[in-house]
């Protein structure tokens, strides 16, 4: 499972039982926060997760900023399952372009792009682990 942990929402991604594939999930609201964490713990169990992995927003020149910091925040709280971080630098431009390029229209609801961008997370991740 991939999480893409924004200010008010968080996208979800789930790979495929062959740890080959990410697909899209859902998003979920970020507040209230333990509303939120149950929602993840609910998602990960019916999936039979194990790890997840969160998407880590670097600043360009690689260091930790403010949001980077909330997102350790935030994951620090997931209990019961590995936490990995992956950096995310420009996934959102990216899961953008990619609803763009497959004529979906995210403009009404950026909750689309935080899904991408969960895919996006879980796809690198799962490349670089192969």
């Amino acid at each position: 499972m991939a999480l893409d942990i924004g200010t008010k929402r968080i996208g979800i991604a789930l790979s495929d039982y062959l740890l080959m594939l990410a697909s899209g999930h859902s998003y979920i609201s970020r507040e209230p926060e333990n509303k939120a964490l149950e929602v993840i713990d609910k998602i990960a169990k019916e999936n039979h997760v194990e790890k997840i992995v969160v998407g880590l927003p670097l600043n360009m020149d690689g260091s930790k900023g403010f949001q980077a910091d909330n997102c350790v925040a935030f994951a620090s709280k997931i209990k019961g399952y590995e936490v990995i971080f992956e950096d995310e630098r420009l996934t959102s431009d990216t899961a953008e372009e990619n609803l763009r390029n497959k004529k979906i229209d995210f403009r009404k609801d950026k909750g689309l792009v935080d899904i991408e961008s969960a895919c996006i997370i879980l796809e690198q991740y799962l490349a670089r682990k192969r």
